[in-house]
């Protein structure tokens, strides 16, 4: 696996999967494990859904 997440697209993703699994405990909502899509993304910098788009993030020195 071949990381095609750049920086700031990691970081955008990881925020957004802690507050969406954060905002799911709070209101007791099943909802909330959506967030470990964009977490686990961001964490290991890979998208499945980039790859076969052939998209990339990452800039030449990453």
């Amino acid at each position: 696996m071949k990381a095609n997440v750049g920086s700031i697209d990691r970081l955008i993703r990881i925020i957004v999967g802690l507050i969406i699994a954060i905002i799911g405990v709070i209101f007791d909502s099943w909802w909330g494990l959506i967030g470990i899509i964009p977490l686990a993304t961001g964490l290991f910098r890979f998208c499945p859904m980039y790859f076969p788009l052939k998209i990339s993030t990452t800039g030449k020195d990453e």
